[in-house]
């Protein structure tokens, strides 16, 4: 058969192959008010293309909480029945004629992005995160290939095309790497993007699920971090982490030593906190960087960062490329997130605790338990 006789054969198979459909055991939210609860969807049947991933480890993103409760109703709003999870690591089952990167029995990730346009300038740099398309999301975005909504990492599997899938290293804690695809990223990204190196001197912003891979990632590059946090009891954590100093940002003497002394400050506070404060602490040409997302608008004073050329800047997760480099250089070094192994009943507590901030530092549920 010729290359173009192939080609016709693909589209004819991947044609066939668009609206089978399979059931697949998931947990799901019914309402905005609703607890999470076992029920079942239809995941489309693999395509040439795509890989069939029996799910072993999802962790649990804040960004689920807000999603099944329809708290981004303004931004994104939730089509129920809402599957959520976005950071998932599982085995292939099946792999697609087509398939290059991946054979039956591979461990493989998905994180927060599952297609993208492919064909606008940020996805042909790379930077699906950012496509004009948009992206589609893992779930609650629109299925272009089944109709209804994608459905995420609660779920016994999940069919992708290979080119959204991720290698994962067998040197790696299968449930701890669940959380790279999110958290992982989410932070690796902005460090990498502003060039964060040995002997710079940068700042992380809150401890939690984010603010833990910052420091662990800026330490693993070479920096000297300083977190800061309101929480005195954090030190022990911060320091173990790889902060070499921990700052508590209510203590105004305390802010006043860094004043006009850092590199780099990435931000992964969602709450409502002085952002000027933060802008004070960079030198000439500095980056505050925010990842966490407050709920409200934050004052800027403009004298902070007109005084010496300050950059307050945004950042999101990573394309594929950037985050497979992640999982590399976290096979590399050894890092892996802080996490509690739970039961897949156990999740609607678990996102009760996360509004408590009562985890450390990132939740993953044991997929094994759905069966």
């Amino acid at each position: 058969m010729n290359q173009s006789s192939s080609a016709i054969a693909l589209h004819d198979e991947t044609q066939s192959d668009a609206k089978k459909t399979y059931s697949a055991k998931v947990y799901s939210a019914r309402s905005a008010t609703s607890a999470l609860a076992p029920g079942s969807i239809q995941r489309r049947t693999p395509r040439p293309q795509d890989i069939q991933i029996e799910i072993l480890y999802c962790g649990v993103c804040h960004s689920d909480l807000h999603q099944a409760r329809n708290e981004w109703v303004s931004v994104m709003p939730t089509v129920y029945p809402c599957v959520p999870g976005h950071e998932i690591v599982g085995r292939v089952v099946k792999a697609g004629s087509a398939v290059k990167k991946f054979k039956e029995g591979d461990i493989a990730a998905v994180g927060c992005m599952v297609d993208s346009d492919r064909v606008c300038p940020s996805c042909r740099a790379g930077e699906e995160q950012y496509c004009d398309g948009p992206a589609t999301f893992t779930y609650n975005s629109v299925d272009t290939h089944i109709g209804g909504v994608t459905y995420g990492g609660y779920s016994e599997s999940i069919v992708v095309d290979e080119a959204f899938a991720l290698r994962v290293s067998k040197q790696l804690n299968l449930a701890a790497t669940a959380p790279l695809l999110c958290a992982g990223i989410t932070t690796y990204s902005p460090l990498r993007h502003w060039n964060v190196k040995k002997g710079q001197k940068v700042g992380i912003a809150g401890l939690g699920g984010l603010g833990h891979m910052g420091l662990k990632f800026a330490h693993a590059f070479g920096a000297n971090v300083v977190l800061f946090t309101t929480s005195p009891n954090k030190t022990e954590d911060a320091l173990r982490l790889g902060a070499h100093e921990v700052v508590i940002s209510k203590n105004e003497a305390e802010m006043q030593k860094h004043l006009g002394s850092f590199d780099f400050i990435l931000d992964t506070v969602s709450a409502v906190h002085d952002l000027n404060a933060y802008i004070d602490l960079l030198k000439r040409d500095g980056t505050l960087t925010l990842v966490g997302a407050p709920p409200t608008p934050s004052p800027i004073l403009g004298f902070g960062p007109l005084a010496r050329r300050r950059q307050l800047a945004g950042s999101m997760i990573g394309g594929i490329r950037e985050t497979q480099e992640m999982l590399d250089f976290c096979a590399e070094h050894g890092i892996t997130c802080d996490i509690e192994l739970i039961r897949i009943e156990q999740v609607n507590e678990a996102y009760e605790r996360l509004l408590k901030s009562d985890v450390k530092y990132r939740f993953v549920i044991d997929m094994a338990s759905l069966k």
